[in-house]
């Protein structure tokens, strides 16, 4: 097989996705929006997709089956202005849940749905549009990270918070990457005919 560094930008949708062109939308369930976690969260995380496994025994033979999903915790990193707007969001969040002092539940009721909010991680192409999301349903805070001080530190402080949730969903794959995949069945298909090729396997 000869290998073509043409072919392979050719592949290479949009240059490739940037790890820096996002942003998150985060809000609190008490009527709370963060506007500033656009510009305040500075690092996030795609999910991944964890399916656990359940080993079933026969005869000195496993076979392997799919057992249930599991979601692994959240982490963002958040830049700490001198508002303090989202530290505070997240402690406020975190007593709310289980006060600091009294070992109450303060949101009204014992009800997870007082408590649990949802985000949003929204991944952008080099030209500015919105091509993937991620939506994390019933979140909520289970640590607040500390800032550590220092009078030899310089730097934007920063910290992180750590979210157990439900389950997240996606949207589908973007219109544009739909066309270029059709664009590209259709140039592998001409390209077979042309060269007199009866059939032609694409890879799954």
């Amino acid at each position: 097989m000869a290998f073509n560094v043409n072919d392979f930008k050719g592949a290479l949708v949009g240059g490739g996705a940037r790890s820096s062109l996002f942003y998150v939308e985060l809000t609190t369930p008490f009527a709370q929006t963060l506007p500033t976690s656009r510009f305040m969260v500075k690092a996030a995380q795609i999910p991944a997709a964890t399916l656990g496994q359940i080993d079933v025994p026969y005869f000195g033979r496993q076979i392997k089956v799919a057992g249930n999903r599991t979601f692994a915790d959240w982490t963002p990193t958040i830049i700490n202005d001198e508002s303090f707007e989202i530290r505070t969001a997240m402690e406020n969040w975190s007593s709310r849940i289980n006060a600091y002092i009294g070992n109450t539940n303060t949101t009204g009721s014992g009800n997870p749905e007082n408590y649990k909010s949802d985000a949003t991680v929204i991944q952008f192409s080099q030209t500015g549009n919105a091509i993937k999301s991620y939506k994390f349903v019933g979140l909520f805070p289970t640590e607040v990270s500390t800032i550590d001080l220092s009078w030899d530190a310089e730097g934007v402080q920063e910290f992180t918070t750590t979210f157990a949730y439900d389950y997240w969903e996606t949207d589908s794959v973007s219109s544009s990457f739909t066309q270029r995949i059709e664009s590209f069945v259709s140039s592998e298909v001409q390209t077979a005919i042309n060269r007199g090729i009866a059939g032609v396997t694409l890879g799954q």
